[in-house]
């Protein structure tokens, strides 16, 4: 993974829901929450980002459940109960409203905010998120399949996410179980309604990768169902890349937010 300088963020820990929740303020401006994906953390997901993002926001990284330096809690991690952490981490910062972008287990929390809390939101960029179950690639369901995929994370992925949870975790014995853990919430994953998601107000832009988990055909759908909703597909992108594509995402970025 390519590091990338930057100011030392001030950091410092919520307590809410029953969580020591981790976060990071970098920058002035607008506020933007970003949230990162199953097993990752706020480098691996943001790190080519934020520098340019900081800019212009006051970029609050957030380290979800059992992710990097948030200790996991007995409590099952849904987009619904990682939602409800975000807003009290807004609460305990004073922010009434906030830009938020997130990337897969984060996209489908950057949902659920859209959806259960559209007065906290100004914007919201899902990325690499899904609204059905059916929304995967096949790639993702049959093992056969997975071996020579290249959709699938590489094998210097997981050791990415090894390692950071060695480091960071306040409990890194508990990775395997906790790896199993999080496998277990994706495939159990509701989703929304068509009715729901056409309630969403806040502008929308949908963004992955054109070789995604989320088949192509399912971001179209997402953009049907979400009014006025916008679509992104970055070219020759995975999952694992599409927020490391910084030369795409940062422009259209500038562009949507504020």
């Amino acid at each position: 993974m390519t590091t990338h300088e930057t100011a030392e963020p001030r950091a410092g820990y919520a307590d809410v829901n029953g969580l020591h929740l981790y976060y990071e303020l970098h920058g002035e401006g607008s506020p933007l929450v970003l949230l990162h994906g199953g097993m990752l953390t706020i480098d691996l997901n943001f790190a080519g980002l934020i520098p340019t993002l900081a800019q212009r926001h006051r970029v609050i990284g957030v380290e979800l459940q059992g992710h990097g330096r948030t200790a996991d809690i007995d409590r099952e991690i849904t987009p619904a109960a990682l939602a409800e952490d975000v807003v009290a981490l807004l609460d305990h910062l004073g922010i009434d409203r906030a830009h938020v972008l997130g990337h897969s287990l984060g996209g489908a929390v950057t949902l659920e905010l859209a959806v259960s809390h559209p007065d906290r939101v100004r914007s919201v960029v899902p990325v690499s998120a899904s609204v059905r179950p059916d929304g995967m690639h096949e790639d993702l369901s049959d093992p056969a399949k997975q071996a020579t995929s290249t959709r699938m994370p590489t094998q210097q992925d997981f050791i990415e996410f090894r390692d950071a949870y060695l480091r960071l975790s306040p409990h890194p014995e508990h990775f395997d179980d906790f790896l199993a853990l999080l496998s277990r919430s994706a495939a159990d994953l509701r989703g929304w309604s068509d009715e729901q998601l056409a309630g969403i107000t806040a502008p929308t832009l949908i963004v992955q990768g054109d070789h995604d988990f989320v088949t192509i055909e399912h971001a179209a759908l997402m953009q049907h169902l979400i009014p006025g909703a916008h679509l992104a597909v970055l070219p020759a992108t995975t999952h694992m890349t599409v927020t490391r594509r910084a030369d795409l995402l940062l422009p259209m970025l500038a562009a949507f937010l504020d």
